[in-house]
């Protein structure tokens, strides 16, 4: 997979393969491509600036716009949330199921999310940071997901409210979806995942498991500053 940004040479040919229900800490210092790489996945990035293949259970994500992608089953989580603040919690998720095929019934999504489901009629605008998060985690699950992209789902959140979205997500791995995780909070990723992808100046310089990462502190040190 290759991706610019502008004129800039971000993903150089990074390659990697990712099984079902395997969960995958994408990570590297800041600029790395981490978030490139998610982008281009889920088509998000002008194709004419890409080169490579991406493969989704067979099918060519590389020759598919964003909402193709997503159809197929490319849930992604941004950094920045991407809500609809004027919409109240149950509008945000109704309007993720408005085209087929749909994921989690609104039912299941409170079952999981019950914080969100005693603020359903609220605006997504009056809500935390921490709740806003869980809301985009949640919209993603109202698809049909196959693939959940998560990037920075701890950024700019209070530690206790971090241990509260690792709940939710070591849920959602005990679920079985395959999933990319890009998180600043390496060790918090690694706890998360099964195995660990370290990028550099847009290069993949590590493949290995989670453990093999959290036990070697010299690669932490080298390419996580950790």
């Amino acid at each position: 997979m290759h991706s610019y940004y502008g004129e800039s040479y971000i993903v150089q040919g990074v390659g990697f393969q990712i099984q079902k229900g395997e969960i995958v800490a994408l990570l590297g210092r800041n600029g790395a491509g981490k978030t490139s790489t998610l982008r281009s996945i889920a088509r998000l990035d002008a194709p004419r600036l890409q080169q490579g293949e991406i493969w989704l259970d067979g099918q060519p994500l590389h020759t598919m716009s964003a909402y193709q992608a997503a159809r197929l089953g490319v849930g992604l989580v941004p950094e920045d949330r991407r809500i609809i603040p004027s919409l109240t919690v149950e509008e945000n998720l109704q309007l993720a199921q408005i085209e087929k095929p749909v994921g989690w019934t609104l039912e299941r999504i409170y079952d999981h999310f019950p914080r969100l489901a005693e603020r359903r009629r609220q605006e997504a605008v009056t809500m935390s940071g921490g709740e806003q998060q869980m809301l985009a985690v949640a919209r993603a699950l109202a698809r049909d997901v196959k693939l959940l992209l998560l990037d920075e789902p701890y950024e700019g959140l209070a530690p206790v409210i971090v241990r509260e979205i690792e709940k939710i997500l070591e849920e959602i791995k005990g679920l079985g979806f395959t999933t990319i995780i890009v998180e600043q909070n390496a060790i918090a990723a690694l706890h998360l995942s099964d195995r660990a992808l370290i990028l550099d100046m847009g290069e993949i310089v590590f493949n290995g498991t989670a453990k093999e990462v959290i036990e070697n502190s010299e690669l932490r040190q080298q390419y996580l500053a950790i």
